[in-house]
C-alpha cells in the first residue's frame, strides 16, 4: 500500500513555491494537454451516442423495419398475406401500402417525390409517424379528399403551408407499360406536415390508402406490406425467413439494405475515437515524463537528504508516483467536467454557430438528421478518465526509478 508519508512529500513537492519554473510551465501544460485530450473525446464520443440515439428513435421508429412488394405486380390476397405474416411470433404487426413516385407542383416550384398510401390506423402499429406529424393526421373518412402530408423539406421547397394547395403529378399507367400517356394532376390539400429533420423530409408524401389506390388504378390491390418486428437487429434474417413461408413471390427489403450502414460508420468512428483517446492522451501524459525528469534533478538534494534520513527506495519511488498522478487526475477531472458540458450543451452550441457564420453544417436533404445530437453516458466519462490517469502512472514508472536510484553521496558532494 502507498505509504501516507509519499502522498504528503509528493504533495509538497507539487504545491512548492520554489519549484523550477520551466518544471512548472511544462507540468502545467502536460495538465492541460490530458485535459484537452478528455474533453475532446468525452464530447466526441457523445456525438456518436447521440447519432445513434437519433437513429433508434427517430429513424427506426417511423421506417418500416421490413417489406414484402409484390414481385408480378400488386398484390390483391394483401388481407390473407397479413395474417400470414403476423402469424410468426417474430412479427409485431403489419400493414399494407401503396408506394408510387410524383411530381409534385407548386407555381414554378417542382419537387419529385416518393408518395405512400397508408391506412392510419394499421400505419399506427408499425411505425410512430402521428409523433412528428403537426397538423392533422388522416382519418376514416379522409379518402376521396384529396389530402396528402408532406415532409417538412418538400414543403420548405415548394413553398406550403397547412391549408394550402398543390398539384400531384401521377404518371398513368392505365394503358401499359407501352402506352405513353400524360401524367394525371391530381389537385390536393396540405393538412400535415411531417418533421423529422433529417433526410426523409425532403422526400416523402403520405396520402390515405384509398386514394393511392385510386390514383395509380389498381382497385383494391396494394403494392406491398410492411412489418415492424420484435428484434430491429436481426430484420433482415426474419423478413427472409418469413418472405420464404409466404405464398407468392415477394421482394424483401429491411431497413438494414437502406440505413444499415449508418450503424456500421457510427461504430467504425467510435472505434477510432477509442483509438485516438489513446494516442492523445497518451501523449499528453508521457509529457510527464520529461517533468518528473526535471523534477528529479531539481529536487537531488531534497531526494538525497531524503535518503540519508533513512527513506528507503520504495518511498522515493511514490512520491514521485504521486506527483504524476496529481497532473493525470487534475486533468482528467478538469476534462471531463468541461467535456460533459459542453457534450450536454453541444446540439445549442452548434446551432448558434450555424446561425452565426451562416452555414448550415449538416444538411437535411443528405444527411439523416440535420443537428448534430449529443448524449453523455456515464460509462465512456469514467473510461475515458480512467485511462488518463492509468497512462498517467505509467508516465511516472521511468523517473520514480531514476528517483530512486540517486547517490545520496555524490549528490550533496557536488553541493
Amino acid at each position: 500500500m502507498i505509504s501516507s508519508l509519499s502522498l504528503m512529500i509528493g504533495r509538497r513537492f507539487s504545491r512548492s513555491k520554489k519549484r523550477n519554473k520551466l518544471v512548472s510551465f511544462i507540468s502545467m501544460s502536460s495538465t492541460l494537454g490530458i485535459a484537452f485530450g478528455v474533453a475532446v473525446i468525452v464530447i466526441g464520443l457523445s456525438a456518436m451516442n447521440g447519432f445513434e440515439r437519433e437513429l433508434n428513435n427517430r429513424v427506426l421508429s417511423v421506417i418500416p423495419h421490413g417489406e414484402f412488394e409484390g414481385v408480378e405486380g400488386p398484390i390483391q390476397a394483401w388481407p390473407a398475406m397479413m395474417k400470414k405474416v403476423t402469424s410468426f411470433p417474430q412479427i409485431v404487426a403489419a400493414a399494407p401500402y401503396v408506394r408510387f413516385t410524383a411530381l409534385a407542383e407548386r407555381g414554378q416550384q417542382l419537387k419529385a417525390i416518393e408518395v405512400r398510401g397508408i391506412d392510419p390506423e394499421m400505419e399506427g402499429e408499425v411505425s410512430e409517424l402521428s409523433r412528428y406529424i403537426s397538423g392533422q393526421m388522416f382519418t376514416k373518412g379522409s379518402a376521396a379528399k384529396h389530402q396528402v402530408i408532406l415532409g417538412q423539406g418538400v414543403a420548405q421547397r415548394l413553398g406550403v403551408d397547412i391549408g394550402d394547395a398543390l398539384t400531384l403529378m401521377v404518371p398513368n399507367m392505365s394503358g401499359g407499360a407501352k402506352s405513353l400517356k400524360a401524367p394525371q394532376r391530381i389537385r390536393v390539400t396540405l393538412v400535415g406536415v411531417l418533421a423529422l429533420h433529417g433526410q426523409i423530409d425532403h422526400n416523402l408524401a403520405l396520402i390515405p390508402l384509398a386514394d393511392a389506390q385510386q390514383y395509380t388504378g389498381i382497385g383494391s390491390s396494394v403494392t406491398g406490406v410492411s412489418v415492424k418486428v420484435r428484434d430491429v437487429f436481426r430484420a433482415e434474417q426474419i423478413v427472409r425467413q418469413v418472405g420464404n413461408q409466404l405464398n407468392q413471390y415477394v421482394y424483401l427489403r429491411s431497413w438494414q439494405r437502406q440505413y444499415g450502414y449508418l450503424y456500421r460508420d457510427i461504430q467504425l468512428v467510435r472505434t477510432m475515437l477509442y483509438l485516438v483517446m489513446v494516442l492523445v492522451i497518451g501523449v499528453a501524459s508521457f509529457n510527464i515524463v520529461s517533468t518528473l525528469m526535471m523534477a528529479v534533478k531539481d529536487r537531488a538534494a531534497e531526494i538525497a537528504i531524503l535518503r540519508t534520513m533513512g527513506a528507503s527506495d520504495r518511498l522515493i519511488r511514490q512520491v514521485f508516483m504521486w506527483q504524476g498522478i496529481f497532473s493525470g487526475v487534475l486533468g482528467s477531472l478538469c476534462g471531463s467536467v468541461i467535456g460533459v458540458l459542453v457534450a450536454m450543451n453541444l446540439t445549442g452550441l452548434i446551432q448558434q454557430l450555424e446561425s452565426l457564420i451562416g452555414h448550415h453544417f449538416l444538411s437535411g436533404d443528405i444527411y439523416f438528421v440535420d443537428f448534430l445530437p449529443s448524449q453523455v453516458e456515464v460509462q465512456d466519462v469514467v473510461l475515458v478518465s480512467v485511462t488518463a490517469i492509468l497512462l498517467s502512472l505509467a508516465a511516472t514508472f521511468y523517473p520514480a526509478l531514476k528517483a530512486s536510484r540517486l547517490n545520496p553521496a555524490t549528490v550533496l558532494s557536488a553541493r
